[in-house]
């Protein structure tokens, strides 16, 4: 029982609840300018229209006194959500070295927190806008690329199995976590739209199936992330358009959010999808159009593309019948290297991202895959 990670280990025997939970009851309580705060679960745009009201120093009061909860709520401004993070991460870095020279702990439970110490403080470099953090358990994270406030377009990378804190991201084979793709991709959007204001999310932000067990065969976690996914999308900045680009299991998220996705997302893309739990496009209820890759060599062509009592994804996002546009995704290897510099792939995505859709590859396939589609719709 020791070797449970996260800040769980640390309060449990005290308190009885996650320091997330133990937060999100202070916050009930707090006031700010002399007013109470809006509740955790208010709608966006009332967050929104509170935190407006503040004048910075509030802000950055509530940002410092609960950051776990103003760090990871849908309306509060985003340069002070990262500010809640970095506060959030430097707490959580102090509780993991702890951990870590805690003899009572297994040696593995150590070595975790060890691991965990480094990763926070990755992603305490200076820099980095951490949109969303949670320690608890595995972790959930979400890192913006660009000016988040000021974009036009705005991409958000859903990510799939064995997505968590420790592999948010990775030094070898960095394309393949999610700060690796958003990345990538957000280099491949400046090369493609270069005066075209734009920000990627790497969107850890769900609790993710570990491995490729009965979970994730199943739509059980999917519909949970769905439902924190298009949380993310109502709470983006209104007057940016949004695509979605969702990897493996991630599809799954994008397909059980989409049809309660905002109008503003005007793309779904997914890559090496073992379905989106939908028979067709249709059956989705999204009005965004959807694109489907898959690389040659990715394992995932000989998953069954089925759903039966609840098991499995349903059919296959690249069969004719689906309705989705494929694109090229020449140079991706495997499974894991849709956002590979350089590759096809992500070159395509990049022009999605940015609306240029003049010079989007198709598959062979699917030659015709930007019908009904201008070659530029950046504006």
């Amino acid at each position: 029982m020791l070797a449970i990670t996260g800040w769980t280990s640390v309060y449990r025997p005290e308190a009885g609840v996650s320091p997330r939970a133990a937060a999100l009851a202070d916050w009930a309580g707090a006031r700010a300018g002399g007013r109470p705060v809006p509740p955790a679960d208010a709608p966006v745009r009332t967050v929104a229209r509170f935190f407006a009201s503040l004048d910075e120093t509030q802000r950055a009061r509530l940002a410092d006194s609960y950051p776990l909860v103003v760090g990871n709520l849908g309306g509060v401004p985003a340069p002070v959500r990262y500010r809640a993070n970095r506060v959030a991460l430097d707490t959580a870095r102090a509780v993991e070295r702890t951990r870590a020279q805690d003899v009572r702990l297994s040696p593995a439970a150590r070595t975790e927190a060890g691991r965990r110490v480094h990763r926070f403080g990755s992603m305490l470099t200076a820099g980095r806008q951490i949109l969303a953090f949670d320690p608890t358990g595995g972790g959930r994270a979400a890192e913006v690329f660009g000016d988040l406030d000021r974009a036009r377009r705005v991409s958000v990378v859903v990510p799939g199995v064995d997505t968590n804190l420790l592999t948010f991201e990775r030094t070898a084979r960095r394309w393949s976590a999610p700060v690796g793709m958003a990345e990538s991709l957000y280099a491949a959007q400046r090369a493609a739209a270069p005066g075209l204001p734009t920000a990627v999310i790497a969107w850890a932000d769900y609790t993710a199936p570990d491995g490729l067990g009965v979970d994730s065969a199943t739509g059980r976690m999917a519909v949970d992330g769905g439902v924190r996914l298009d949380a993310l999308t109502a709470a983006l900045p209104s007057g940016a358009t949004t695509a979605l680009f969702c990897h493996s299991y991630g599809s799954v998220v994008c397909g059980v959010a989409a049809a309660r996705l905002p109008r503003r997302v005007t793309d779904i893309v997914v890559a090496g999808s073992p379905g989106m739990r939908a028979e067709n496009v249709d059956e989705l209820g999204s009005t965004a159009r959807v694109w489907a890759t898959r690389a040659a060599g990715d394992w995932i062509a000989d998953v069954p593309h089925l759903e039966v009592g609840g098991v499995g994804h349903g059919a296959d996002p690249m069969s004719g019948d689906f309705g989705a546009r494929l694109l090229s995704s020449a140079g991706a290897k495997n499974h894991t290297g849709y956002f590979a510099p350089g590759s096809v792939s992500v070159d395509n995505f990049a022009k999605i991202g940015t609306g240029s859709f003049g010079s989007v590859e198709c598959a062979p396939e699917d030659e015709a895959c930007l019908r009904g589609i201008s070659g530029t719709e950046a504006d």
